[in-house]
């Protein structure tokens, strides 16, 4: 395995850096003339190794910080701003506008992902236009629940108009493996139910969002949408050792969301939306159809590399057929084809974090150092920025490739004979997301779906653990998650019931017909949007 540097199609060519000289506070792009930290993909365009410099972004301060707080602040008000107290017809029409700006954007968009974190092609396009398609379902959601709300509801002799409110100023921190996709699930919904936001991206995948900026900047009024760049620990810390923040919303890992969280001087009043680590399960019961089960989780491990919370992070396979799933899972991990993420046909593709290969072989010394091997031929090659998938068997529970969260290329695979083994292993996990299931007996079935649905939020029948669609929820248990994100359920995540009430009575009756006449309130309306 070689690294890859020849045949860069002319219109995947990086021609022109991006230089990032620029943020997005109070409804203007601020220009920025300190210091600027170089982005770097870890694709190489030259014979001789060595990354390939995409261009740069801001490295703003502590000052910076406060200032996009103020500009949120300002912009929500005491629930006294535009924003805020906007008619919902015109937060959508404000939503409908960004996303149009946006399409026009999906080339520059779709070729940083390719460059900056390595998704393939049609990975890099499906993240883009399943965005897309996200925004439009939470436009469309966002209708019927205000459906939904545009009536009166009367009880003991009170009426009540009852609608979804927001909660504030929200930081928003996004990852570096779905830096549109997932930090928009969280952005998307925040803002249009009436939140402000302080957007931060990751530290990979920061560039693709430097085309998106102007649309921000146009689509919403000042200070709705901020975004800074910089280190977490100078710009998010003041931010919320400030304790104006009402919502963190944060893909990331527990660590950062713990730290994060630490810093804010009145935890009572935070609330948390977050997606954390997961270690997902596949287990294939000797019942399994072997062709189907191989094949989704030759899926669910090696999709980006591994690089998802919904990966399958250790497999669990039943002794009866562990000899033959491990011959042809192994064979099929081999067959995958390397190369950079435009090549037709490339399932795995250059890692974007430097220092990911060395620590995945740091995984598997330790696994090999305790008595697993390395069952597939290619399993361990590494190049100046990759690690090929190593399957390792036997695996067992001191290992850290185990009790870690790999997030990159290494799938862990175990033996049991009794269904309890996996089951044990799952309820004494920091983590319950999901888990990939693999059998047909109805009668075994049953009572594992019965017992796994206390454990995960997803079980995945003969399929590999993923995330949508959209519609879905998707969320997790103990250390996976705080919140559930899915198209409606995010909206839910970033509001609060709220009310008017008065009693029954020809004085407050007479106030509140002429409160719909008037159309004085955006709140109190039985308008129906179309």
């Amino acid at each position: 395995m070689k690294t890859l540097f020849k045949n860069i199609p002319e219109n995947f060519q990086i021609k022109t850096l991006t230089h990032q000289n620029s943020y997005l506070v109070a409804g203007k792009l601020v220009p920025w003339k300190g210091e600027q930290v170089e982005v770097f993909s870890s694709i190489s365009s030259t014979e001789k190794y060595q990354p390939t410099l995409l261009g740069s972004i801001p490295s703003l301060t502590e000052k910076e910080a406060i200032e996009a707080l103020e500009a949120a602040c300002t912009a929500y008000d005491k629930g006294q701003g535009e924003w805020p107290t906007m008619k919902v017809v015109d937060r959508i029409a404000c939503m409908e506008k960004f996303v149009t700006q946006m399409k026009t954007k999906r080339d520059e968009v779709v070729k940083l992902l390719m460059w900056e974190i390595g998704k393939n092609l049609p990975d890099s396009e499906k993240e883009f236009d399943r965005t897309v398609e996200y925004i439009y379902d939470t436009i469309e959601d966002y209708k019927q629940l205000d459906r939904d709300s545009a009536n009166f509801k009367k009880h003991d002799g009170v009426y009540a108009h009852i609608r979804r409110g927001p909660l504030g100023v929200v930081l928003c921190l996004g990852p570096y493996n779905y830096p549109l996709n997932e930090t928009f699930a969280l952005l998307i919904p925040a803002i249009i139910m009436g939140n402000t936001a302080i957007f931060k991206p990751a530290k990979h995948g920061v560039l693709l969002l430097s085309p998106l900026l102007e649309a921000f900047r146009s689509s919403f009024p000042p200070g709705v949408v901020n975004i800074i760049y910089g280190r977490g620990r100078v710009v998010a810390t003041p931010i919320m050792q400030s304790g104006r923040i009402d919502v963190l919303a944060l893909i990331g890992n527990s660590t950062s969301a713990n730290a994060l969280q630490n810093e804010h001087p009145r935890q009572n009043r935070l609330r948390l939306v977050l997606g954390l680590e997961a270690k997902n399960p596949a287990i294939v019961l000797k019942d399994a159809d072997l062709d189907l089960a191989i094949d989704e989780c030759i899926a669910g491990t090696t999709s980006f590399n591994g690089q998802r919370c919904t990966a399958l992070k250790v497999l669990y396979v039943h002794e009866d057929i562990i000899e033959e799933f491990n011959k042809r899972f192994s064979a099929k991990v081999d067959a995958l084809k390397f190369g950079n993420p435009w090549d037709v046909g490339a399932k795995l593709t250059p890692l974007p974090e430097p220092g990911k290969p060395a620590y995945i072989q740091e995984l598997i010394d330790d696994a090999l150092s305790k008595g697993a091997k390395i069952i597939n031929e290619k399993g361990g090659e590494t190049t100046d920025n990759y690690i090929f998938p190593a399957v390792l068997y036997p695996v067992t529970k001191d290992m850290r490739v185990f009790q870690e969260e790999q997030f990159g290329p290494v799938i862990p695979v175990l033996s049991f004979s009794d269904i309890d083994e996996p089951l044990d292993d799952m309820a004494a996990s920091n983590y319950g997301q999901q888990v990939s299931l693999f059998g047909k007996d109805v009668k075994t079935l049953s009572p594992l779906i019965d017992t796994l649905v206390n454990l995960v939020c997803r079980v995945n029948l003969n399929s590999s653990c993923q995330r949508g669609p959209d519609v879905y929820p998707f969320t997790g248990r103990k250390d996976s998650a705080v919140g559930t994100l899915s198209v409606h359920d995010a909206l839910r995540s970033f509001s609060i019931r709220t009310f008017v009430a008065s009693k029954d009575n020809s004085y407050n009756n007479a106030i509140l017909k002429e409160l719909l006449t008037s159309k004085g309130s955006n709140f109190v309306s039985t308008d129906y949007i179309l």
